[in-house]
């Protein structure tokens, strides 16, 4: 069946710089579209949305730019800097191009209060006038923050990243599983069932994290999913072959119909491809 993958990153050191590889040695190193298409196409992953990579504050724009011009890629989440007083010109330069389908701020590794302030939740709430959602990545002992951010800021779209990222080798399922139920709740946050595994320990299997996924999608609903790699991150425990696999093994028993869904449909209604 065919993939549209909601979450690929690639990188580049030669054209801009990542500040963040330097603590992931293993997946530090060029991570083009060549390579990354010669495994997913023979998975079923036709095209891609290219994530933001968290690259230097004075390359984001030009990431943004140059990724549109990469075969495959229908579209692109642009990093973006809401705490600023100038991200309304932000995102007026990025919707100058039609591809541009939403927009990222990693809070998984900033302050709390950071997505708290009043100018970051004025500042997010300008993005349906420009037809852009948000992708929502916070840590699991994070969610009622993103939750409030969302409640604050109900006309948006948001994406909730990597499940919610749960602590699989730590604390588990709970409190996690209440809190993505919490979250469920609200009308206007979607979920991508991505990045888990990066989560779930090098000997992960596909039982380890079933229930995870399971989770997601009993919350949210088939038409509330999507379905993304995390590429090239996904290698730190995994494989982008590895993890195709898995999920196909855990929806397996799903329907043609929502297994659709998940794989392209919401992804198409979703961010508008």
């Amino acid at each position: 069946m065919r993939i549209i993958d909601t979450h690929l990153h690639l990188i580049y050191p030669d054209r801009f710089h990542y500040p963040w590889l330097s603590r992931r040695p293993s997946i530090d190193k060029p991570w083009n579209i060549n390579d990354y298409f010669a495994e997913a196409l023979p998975l079923g992953i036709q095209s891609a949305l290219h994530m933001e990579v968290d690259v230097a504050e004075a390359d984001m724009l030009a990431e943004t730019e140059f990724v549109l011009t990469l075969p495959r890629i229908a579209g692109a989440i642009a990093a973006c800097r809401p705490e600023h007083m100038n991200f309304v010109d932000q995102i007026e330069r990025l919707s100058d191009h039609a591809h541009v389908k939403g927009v990222r701020r990693i809070l998984h590794e900033a302050p709390d209060d950071l997505s708290q302030s009043d100018l970051f939740v004025e500042n997010i709430r300008h993005l349906p006038d420009y037809d852009l959602s948000f992708d929502l990545c916070v840590r699991a002992d994070q969610l009622r923050i993103g939750q409030m951010l969302a409640e604050r800021a109900p006309d948006v779209t948001f994406i909730l990243d990597h499940c919610g990222v749960p602590d699989v080798t730590g604390t588990g399922l709970d409190p996690w599983r209440e809190n993505i139920s919490k979250i469920a709740r609200l009308p206007n946050v979607m979920a991508k069932i991505s990045g888990v595994v990066a989560y779930a320990g090098a000997d992960w299997s596909v039982d380890t994290i079933r229930p995870y996924v399971e989770h997601i999608i009993h919350a949210f609903g088939w038409d509330r999913v999507v379905w993304g790699s995390d590429h090239p991150v996904v290698c730190l425990t995994g494989s982008l072959t590895r993890w195709v696999e898995a999920t196909q093994a855990i929806i397996a028993g799903a329907s043609d119909d929502e297994k659709a869904r998940l794989l392209h449909g919401n992804a198409e209604r979703i961010y508008k491809l």
